[in-house]
């Protein structure tokens, strides 16, 4: 950037709050439902699912009460889920993906012909990694895959229909093809930006979504069945969250417009980036360096609360005054998904000598809650959410931090594309909330006399 153009940017800069400054009194003097959540922190209820739901509290007598966290697809809690396919040994992000989708579990014959139509169309067009990840690389993966997503519609000769059959089939595809885009976009950023070698793997038939996806980012193609089973079960739960999350109601909102499925999901892929959102999961990782960097001494209680202080006072970490991995919109005791994975990083941390690291994040996930009511004064209730382990479990499976939001990516556009259908077949309206503007009538000024 030239000084000219940063010197008009700058005064742009100085100049815009003295037009643009909302003071934040009048969101509660105009009743505003600021983020669409009512004052007592429940969402505004705008929209009926069968997908998903995550319930971290009931209402009783206009109270909003604490409860364990609880999440369902389609009515079937997440953790019988998990439990079924632990017991049986299996892969079961694919199922999930069919239970989204069609609204109910396949029996084995189902399944197989589902993994064998997706196992179909998981390759992307002939030329596509060249073309559009290749020859324009990202630094960034997750603005790569939105773009990429965005450029499968011009391989798709009905890429606008909104007919059931077709909004499946390329719901189907994406879910298979997204692994891939994913993949190859690591790739070429790695060769592009961190000079290393360009190795891009095919994905091979006869694997589940979870070991195709290690065979692909793994330069020697390696894992073991333990690494594969434990990122099938990540899959699992960030697959769907309800249709509320941010991510997801941005898919809704186009949705509603009667966009094509690629505009709706490349758009929830760009939600999904956001540090407040599936970008928390890098944020918490990069919290606990400043911690792992600054406290001494990591069993000591009273200096980990002492430096949690300092971040919630914004002196320390990213000065953001957030402590991430802690706290959830719904979940108010505990979220089932964070307990699952806590549980896999206890049982992983000794083997790949974390134990240290993760007890020091079970410090920061006790002591969180006690640090916040004494600076805030506020008794509010808050656990830790799936962030705080995902991060920890990624990087004892030897990935880095840069892909930790993209596997959510992966995961996630089953419930995307699930909600997106439900949306385009049974919503019925445009999604159009309303702005009230703070501004009077004011009359036109030539340009002469401004």
């Amino acid at each position: 950037m030239t000084g000219r153009v940063q010197s008009f940017i700058d005064n742009l800069c100085e100049n815009y709050p003295k037009n643009n400054h909302i003071d934040p009194a009048v969101y509660s003097n105009e009743n505003v439902k600021r983020g669409l959540r009512n004052a007592d922190g429940t969402g505004v209820l705008v929209g009926l699912t069968r997908i998903g739901s995550a319930q971290g509290y009931y209402v009783q007598d206009g109270d909003r009460i604490p409860m364990d966290g609880r999440l369902l697809y389609r009515g079937i809690d997440v953790r019988d889920l998990v439990a079924g396919v632990i017991e049986d040994g299996r892969f079961g992000y694919e199922e999930i993906i069919y239970l989204l989708l069609c609204g109910l579990l396949p029996d084995r014959e189902e399944l197989n012909a589902f993994q064998d139509v997706m196992g179909e169309l998981r390759y992307l067009p002939r030329g596509f990694t060249e073309d559009a990840i290749m020859k324009n690389p990202s630094p960034d993966i997750m603005n790569k895959v939105a773009s990429c997503i965005l450029a499968l519609y011009s391989y798709d000769d009905n890429a606008d229909s909104t007919e059931l059959g077709n909004m499946l089939r390329q719901s189907i595809a994406l879910t298979a093809r997204v692994p891939v885009i994913v993949a190859h976009a690591f790739a070429v950023k790695r060769h592009y930006y961190d000079h290393e070698s360009l190795v891009l793997h095919l994905p091979q038939n006869g694997l589940s979504i979870a070991e195709n996806f290690l065979h692909s980012i793994r330069p020697d193609k390696q894992y073991t069945p333990e690494e594969a089973h434990l990122l099938d079960l990540c899959l699992i739960l960030h697959a769907e969250h309800g249709g509320g999350n941010n991510s997801t109601f941005t898919c809704r909102t186009l949705s509603s417009s009667g966009t094509d499925t690629y505009s709706a999901i490349s758009a929830a892929v760009g939600s999904l980036k956001g540090p407040l959102h599936g970008g928390a999961n890098n944020q918490v990782m990069e919290m606990f360096g400043y911690i792992k960097r600054d406290v001494k001494d990591w069993n000591d209680d009273d200096e980990i609360s002492a430096y949690l202080e300092k971040i919630i006072l914004k002196q320390a970490g990213n000065r953001s005054g957030k402590i991430y991995g802690m706290g959830h919109a719904v979940y108010t005791l505990s979220d089932p998904r964070a307990i699952l994975l806590k549980k896999y990083a206890r049982d992983l941390a000794p083997r790949h000598n974390c134990l240290a690291e993760f007890n020091l994040l079970e410090a920061v996930e006790r002591l969180t809650p006690k640090v916040f009511a004494s600076i805030k004064g506020d008794a509010k209730t808050i656990s830790a959410n799936v962030d705080m382990y995902s991060g920890l479990v990624y990087q004892m499976l030897g990935i880095p931090a840069e892909m930790y939001t993209p596997i959510f990516a992966v995961a996630r556009i089953a419930g995307w594309c699930a909600h997106r259908i439900e949306e385009a077949m049974y919503g019925g309206r445009i999604l159009r909330p309303a702005y009230r503007s703070l501004f009077g009538n004011n009359a036109y000024t030539p340009i002469e006399e401004r």
